[in-house]
């Protein structure tokens, strides 16, 4: 056969057309996150629980769409899985553990819709199961009623009839906190009576077999985070509560105490925060602000100082840290370099004596916060605050999570 330049350009023109067509076949579709840099992301997704309804709220941002599931429970504690796809829900006190399903799976380089967002089938049943923690694609809970750990791995969550998997490591029924280590072992805290407030950490193995016993006994422990070698506790340095420190427990199962600034006081940080996108840990108590925890140089030192704040979150990326104060103030700080990016009035003054306050989460583009007095969830833009997207979701929203990711790139 002879090709001519006629010949060749309808053949190429067959080729284009080809290929075209198998990218159609293919659904592919990619939103470059560029050209939609000024709204969220087409994967964020924001979930919400009421004080007094049974329903759960899912707010998709990017088209400002709302969507409504009955849950079995008012006031549910919403914690968002490490894989992202799903959140757990926990009635403390109804002994139950649910899953909800978001239906987005990432794949890294873009995200995949695995059907629509659903209750998964997974649940679990042990008495007041509070604490919770997340890593690669396990759950863990802590259940205060009688001191055990639920497990549970995504892989299991939409098993028909499935429960999560109770780990006994011996411990007395109490307030008490876990971390998960790299190496697949947890670090616990133990209450020396039950019902007594924690005052060691161990290390268990996922069996609840002891790995590493307590080497350091401190005040009452509250508050942990970890980044898979390193485990801190926010603590008061003794018994008699009188000064605080963080108590770093490290997976090889040395133990030792960072003590707070020396003008803090009688207090300890309550919350402990691991922002993985910048490698850093931050205390943070209402009645003293918040602080970063250096591993480096054991040093704590102050990000924000004050008696006023009444959220501190890290962003779901783990890079900037957000303030809300009572007077209605958002501070945005960059954690690599600990500087203010940005301050200024987001919402309106909170009443101290309110028992339910705004309730903060956080992309790098938008900060969220749930208004229990309004029934909304205030969408506030990090580069504006005064632009503002108000969603109506439930007449007291009390309980917030960001779930899905930051990515608008489809297959």
């Amino acid at each position: 056969m002879k090709f001519n330049l006629s010949t060749s350009a309808f053949l190429l023109a067959l080729l284009a057309t080809a290929t075209l067509s198998s990218c159609d076949d293919n659904d592919s579709e990619t939103l470059p996150d560029t050209a939609a840099s000024e709204q969220e992301y087409r994967y964020v997704r924001i979930l919400v629980s009421d004080e007094q309804a049974t329903k759960l709220t899912q707010i998709t941002p990017s088209d400002a769409s709302v969507a409504s599931f009955d849950t079995k429970f008012p006031l549910a504690n919403l914690y968002t899985t490490a894989s992202g796809r799903f959140a757990t829900v926990l009635y403390q006190n109804q002994n139950l553990v649910e899953v909800f399903d978001t239906g987005l799976e990432s794949h890294v380089d873009h995200v995949d819709v695995k059907g629509t967002p659903k209750w998964a089938a997974i649940t679990a049943t042990s008495p007041k199961p509070t604490h919770f923690k997340s890593k690669n694609t396990e759950s863990l809970i802590f259940n205060d009623g009688d001191g055990t750990l639920s497990a549970g791995n995504d892989a299991d969550f939409h098993t028909p009839g499935a429960k999560f998997k109770t780990i006994n490591a011996g411990l007395l029924p109490h307030h008490g906190a876990m971390a998960q280590f790299d190496n697949g072992n947890y670090a616990v805290t133990v209450a020396p009576t039950s019902g007594a407030s924690p005052t060691s950490v161990r290390v268990v193995s996922s069996t609840g077999s002891l790995v590493h016993a307590s080497t350091l006994t401190t005040g009452s422990i509250h508050g942990n985070a970890t980044d898979g070698q390193n485990a801190v506790f926010g603590c008061f340095t003794t018994a008699a509560n009188t000064s605080g420190s963080v108590l770093v427990v490290k997976q090889s199962g040395e133990q030792r105490l960072i003590a707070n600034p020396a003008d803090f006081g009688a207090f300890r940080l309550a919350s402990i925060y691991y922002a993985e996108g910048a490698n850093k840990f931050i205390g943070y108590v209402a009645t003293k602000g918040a602080y970063l925890i250096d591993l480096g140089t054991d040093r704590i030192t102050p990000i924000y100082t004050g008696a006023d704040a009444i959220q501190c979150k890290v962003d779901q990326a783990g890079k900037n840290l957000l303030i809300l104060t009572l007077d209605g103030k958002l501070r945005v700080y960059d954690l690599a370099t600990g500087t203010l990016k940005k301050e200024g009035q987001a919402v309106a003054a909170t009443p101290a004596a309110d028992t339910y306050k705004p309730v903060l989460e956080a992309t790098e583009r938008y900060a969220y916060i749930a208004m229990p007095t309004l029934g909304e969830v205030h969408q506030v833009k990090l580069t504006d605050f005064s632009s503002v997207t108000k969603h109506k979701v439930s007449a007291r929203p009390v309980r917030l999570t960001v779930a899905g990711f930051e990515s608008s790139a489809a297959h």
